[in-house]
């Protein structure tokens, strides 16, 4: 089973895709957390990625899909869970190449469907755990009163610089700009599938596990 995560920032699709891996032992690949993990790795794509990002230059399409290709080439899991990745129309017609060249077929693109107001209040309430990624939110789900991590009992609290109205207002035109033709790119293959975000998270994890027990 091999899926594809589509939604505007903040949607849900890190915390679903954690979902997936926990339940059903898939592989996420998350872009972020590959260029990251590739920066400190000291392998030879490692090397370039920190080369690229110590010049403040934006990685290139080619370099993901190399470390994509790295991936796809070792621990499958129960399949891989793309996260982040494509963003583009070049970018999904880059990975549709790399899949068939790999023989790997994409099962599904699920797209986590939320209305810009209701996101825009999700967003802004979000924190982070700085020990173990656990999110957290003032209202549906806020840090304990004893000021530690339920998971891992951390006190390191994180909110990003950019979770705020105006900056995500500016995250979301470039969403609908570059990835929203992603929905029609697979709907036109027959992958899309769409589901809807606005639920809550249990009943998200609900439409996921139809969708994916269709497959």
């Amino acid at each position: 089973m091999n899926i594809i995560l589509l939604g505007p920032p903040g949607a849900g699709k890190g915390t679903q895709a954690q979902f997936l891996v926990g339940s059903l032992g898939m592989v996420q690949l998350s872009t972020g957390d590959m260029l990251r993990e590739a920066k400190d790795s000291g392998t030879e794509m490692g090397k370039l990625v920190a080369e690229v990002m110590s010049r403040g230059d934006l990685v290139t399409d080619d370099i993901v899909i190399g470390l994509i290709k790295e991936k796809l080439d070792g621990e499958k899991g129960a399949g891989f869970i793309f996260d982040g990745f494509p963003r583009t129309l070049a970018q999904a017609d880059a990975l549709g190449a790399l899949l068939n060249d790999c023989n790997i077929e994409l099962d599904s693109v699920i797209e986590i469907q939320v209305d810009d107001k209701a996101l825009i209040k999700r967003i802004t309430g979000r924190s982070t755990c700085g020990g173990c990624g656990q999110v957290y939110h003032d209202e549906t789900k806020p840090w304990p009163m004893d000021g530690k991590c339920g998971t891992c009992g951390s006190n390191d609290v994180k909110r990003r610089a950019d979770d705020n109205e105006e900056s995500l207002k500016q995250r979301l035109m470039e969403y609908y700009k570059k990835t929203s033709p992603l929905l029609g790119y697979y709907f036109a293959k027959g992958n899309l599938v769409s589901i809807d975000g606005l639920l809550s998270m249990n009943e998200v994890r609900d439409s996921l596990k139809k969708v994916l027990n269709k497959e």
